[in-house]
């Protein structure tokens, strides 16, 4: 007969072993990358070598040059405005999504865009903006512009447009999931206290959508802030991030020490969100 702490000791190696293939997996291609990224960071370059040695000069590097303290403004700048833009549009939609009785069809119509690829949306918006593209042609056509602009193209203005429609079903599904979780019997309360639709929203529909909003605002600044194919693709020089700085330091420039900084410095301002979110609450619920 099988004692009682012999089914224990089953039970708990069936549970490493279960634990130990993702263990290692997360081991190898998670910490094992940090560990390594966080070392090269405290590196330095010298003559083009690589000098294994404990160092802050990286860092001093960052934030005493002025060309990258503008790098990392412009970056947070971008990703704060991307984040803004598609709260303002993912609200009123989440919430007109959440009311519907199709709403698995227009959910999976926000999902659908993410099928395509990465790429094809990002030069979709580049053919709409270019000197030759959509835009050009159809302010041409109403006689708005006598000849063709390159205004629309190469800025700030078209790396944030593209960054807000890439990110923006990041921001629409945890929207219209908190919207679908508001209790009803709340928003009847409100209406039978005579209550403006207005202040029904702001004090008791905001609040309750709110985990959603940060759920949704993490996500967005996260991928803008760590970008750096749409900046190369539709930014241009003036629109060069700090994704493009570490792509820059680890390709052209040889830099890994530089560029591992870089990347903890982007790290560093992604967990300082993260923190934001979860002190507020939204990814608890």
């Amino acid at each position: 007969m099988i004692s009682t702490d012999n089914l224990q000791s089953r039970s708990n190696l069936g549970l490493y072993a279960t634990l130990l293939p993702p263990l290692l997996w997360m081991t190898l291609l998670y910490f094992l990358p940090l560990a390594l990224l966080l070392a090269y960071s405290f590196w330095r370059l010298e003559s083009f070598e690589i000098v294994k040695e404990f160092s802050w000069v990286n860092f001093r590097t960052i934030f005493t040059n002025s060309a990258y303290q503008t790098v990392i403004l412009r970056t947070l700048l971008t990703a704060l405005s991307v984040t803004l833009i598609d709260i303002v549009i993912a609200l009123p939609l989440g919430y007109w999504i959440a009311q519907q009785r199709s709403r698995s069809i227009l959910t999976l119509l926000v999902i659908l865009p993410l099928w395509s690829s990465y790429l094809v949306r990002v030069f979709a918006w580049k053919i709409i903006l270019g000197y030759s593209g959509l835009l050009n042609g159809l302010l041409l056509a109403v006689g708005i512009l006598q000849q063709p602009s390159s205004i629309f193209l190469y800025n700030s203005f078209s790396t944030t447009l593209t960054f807000v429609h890439l990110w923006l079903p990041f921001m629409i599904l945890p929207i219209v999931a908190a919207f679908e979780r508001l209790p009803a019997n709340l928003l009847e309360a409100s209406a039978d206290l005579n209550a403006p639709p207005m202040v029904t929203f702001r004090r008791v529909t905001l609040p309750l959508v709110m985990p959603g909003i940060l759920a949704g605002s993490i996500n967005v600044f996260s991928l803008t802030v760590g970008d750096f194919i749409t900046p190369s693709l539709v930014g241009g020089s003036n629109g060069i991030l700090l994704g493009n700085l570490i792509s820059s330091q680890f390709g052209v420039a040889y830099n890994w020490p530089l560029g591992a900084a870089l990347a903890l410095v982007v790290m560093l301002i992604v967990l300082l969100g993260l923190a934001v979110v979860l002190r507020q609450g939204g990814l608890e619920n």
